[in-house]
């Protein structure tokens, strides 16, 4: 993982994960992967990044405002960052996804429960720094992230947003491994 820690877009996050001051907070997803994929490939840190995902989770208040306060604050703390940061409570990710994608889901429990739910089993990983070095949650594992390898994970994805998300992936990372929908 040492393309994570080393990278400038994250490193500074890492660095300073006390400024983010938030309850279960992990960085998830995306750029995580996309990091790893730049390292393999040889390419740019951040060739292909255009958001980073920090996620947490408080059943205690749900509302948009918060969510929005807290990602403010955070943006702020991080703006000498040239990567958008995406901040949002999986304890009310249930109440806008219908909206969003079509499709009502349950509340979430947790973020782990929110990550074995991530539309690809490569970006379905979160890390979090602990005074020894860093918490992981890969409910998949770590292969398909080391290997470069994307493969849906259909636990909520549709084959529309996949396909989607695959089509981009593959003009940024071309060497990347793709499975299909219905491979």
């Amino acid at each position: 993982m040492s393309a994570v820690s080393d990278s400038p877009l994250i490193r500074p996050l890492l660095e300073n994960w006390r400024l983010i001051d938030l309850p279960d907070c992990w960085l998830v997803a995306g750029a995580l992967a996309q990091t790893v994929w730049n390292r393999r490939f040889g390419m740019d840190p951040a060739h292909g990044i255009a958001d980073i995902d920090i996620v947490y989770f408080d059943a205690t208040d749900l509302s948009e405002r918060a969510e929005a306060r807290h990602a403010a604050r955070i943006r702020a703390a991080f703006s000498a960052l040239p990567a958008w940061i995406d901040v949002k409570n999986q304890a009310r990710v249930h109440l806008w996804y219908g909206d969003r994608f079509g499709f009502d889901i349950e509340a979430y429990d947790s973020v782990s429960e929110a990550i074995t739910t991530f539309p690809t089993t490569a970006t379905a990983f979160g890390i979090r720094p602990t005074g020894e070095g860093f918490e992981c949650d890969a409910p998949f594992g770590l292969a398909d992230l080391l290997n470069a390898v994307v493969r849906p994970n259909k636990t909520q994805v549709s084959r529309e947003a996949y396909e989607n998300k695959v089509e981009r992936w593959k003009t940024l990372w071309p060497d990347l491994t793709v499975i299909g929908w219905d491979g």
